[in-house]
């Protein structure tokens, strides 16, 4: 079977520009409050209502999909977050933009459960770690290219809001030419999520997501103030975190193959493994270049592995429900970790960083490597 179908070919042209969209909004929002003066609390809000949005799009993305398709929901998707993004510009004030990006927020995430799903769903056993790493390099390729549109393009509000929904309007194009269906057209029966994280067998997979969600959350977060405090300029701070995204890239591809043929609990445990070996070396004040590019490296990959991981472990008619369950894992950790970690920061050292994240993979490693035994490791032989 080809991994690489049209479906996919063109449902991954839609998300690289919905993601430039993205980027490009999640950097100069906090920047265009900040223009107005805003106080940092209101700042903060506005951006916890984005992720409040992505709560709820994950939840109520399923019933969706159940009843209209892929397609449709994706077009339904898509609008919302155009809808969002435009309504920036009706007027600037703290309620009003709090409620756009809260309805950006569910557009989002509605968006991400879709895409993920119908490539779940396109895909087998065999070939899930490859499709989901095409997904996460398509996505970390589209953030870069968004910072590099932020850096070479001017950043006024009416200067950047209609090529931004354009882009997003742009997105839907892909999917009018093809017909998102998965291995059959089976009518997909009635899955809640809520079970899906009382699973036992998938349950690794599912802290995984957490973990990850803590991981990226902080790194996202927080690492511009840890290179801020640093000394570090804005445009080197810039330099620091596309390496660390950059990584992030280059690793998926080659983890995603090593994850089909040899089995998602071995490559799991190598990677949580050398995020802890990362941290360490970031607070050994080693090479900042080489530690930052083996965290990214083993952080930026963790997400989609561990989503595979509990794919396999549920049938095929619960691939979107766990999909769906996975995304919220991952938002919920997303939320958590640095709230957290920015506590601990601010009330003991920047060094705290990475420990939180050195702690919570230690805290995975043990989980997976807990009665090996009755985890059997899937291996996918090409």
């Amino acid at each position: 079977m080809t991994t690489y179908t049209r479906p996919v070919l063109l449902l991954l042209c839609g998300l690289l520009l919905l993601t430039l969209a993205i980027a490009v909004l999640n950097t100069l929002v906090p920047l265009w409050l900040a223009h107005e003066n805003m106080p940092t609390w209101q700042v903060g809000m506005v951006g916890s209502s984005y992720f409040t949005g992505n709560l709820l799009g994950t939840v109520m993305t399923g019933g969706l999909i159940k009843h209209l398709g892929f397609n449709r929901s994706y077009y339904i998707a898509s609008l919302i977050f155009a809808v969002g993004c435009a309504g920036l510009g009706l007027n600037i004030g703290f309620w009003s933009w709090l409620i756009w990006r809260f309805v950006a927020g569910i557009g989002c995430a509605m968006i991400w459960v879709v895409v993920e799903s119908a490539l779940m769903r396109s895909g087998t056993t065999h070939n899930r770690g490859r499709l989901l790493a095409a997904y996460m390099m398509d996505y970390y390729v589209g953030t870069v290219l968004g910072q590099v549109m932020v850096s070479k393009s001017p950043t006024e509000l009416m200067s950047v809001l209609p090529w931004c929904v354009g882009l997003v309007l742009a997105a839907i194009l892909p999917l009018l030419f093809t017909r998102i269906t998965g291995k059959s057209d089976e009518v997909q029966s009635s899955t809640s999520v809520w079970p899906m994280f009382r699973l036992r067998q998938a349950r690794l997979g599912v802290n995984g997501c957490i973990i990850s969600g803590i991981i990226l959350g902080s790194l996202y977060g927080l690492m511009p103030l840890y290179l801020n405090h640093k000394g570090i300029s804005d445009s080197g701070i810039g330099f620091w975190m596309a390496l660390m995204v950059s990584s992030g890239i280059i690793g998926q591809w080659p983890v995603g193959k090593l994850a089909d043929r040899f089995g998602r609990l071995l490559v799991l445990r190598v990677q949580v493994f050398v995020v802890i070996l990362g941290c360490g070396a970031m607070l050994s004040n080693a090479a900042m270049a080489p530690a930052l590019f083996v965290l990214g490296t083993a952080g930026f990959t963790l997400y989609p592995v561990a989503m595979a991981w509990a794919c396999e472990k549920v049938e095929y008619h619960q691939l979107v429900a766990m999909n769906q369950a996975l995304l919220l894992s991952y938002t919920i950790g997303s939320l958590l970790g640095p709230t957290f970690t920015a506590m601990l920061m601010q009330s003991y050292s920047d060094s705290l960083l990475f420990i939180m994240i050195a702690s919570v993979s230690c805290i995975y490693l043990m989980m997976l490597m807990r009665k090996a035994g009755q985890h059997p490791t899937p291996v996918a032989h090409a």
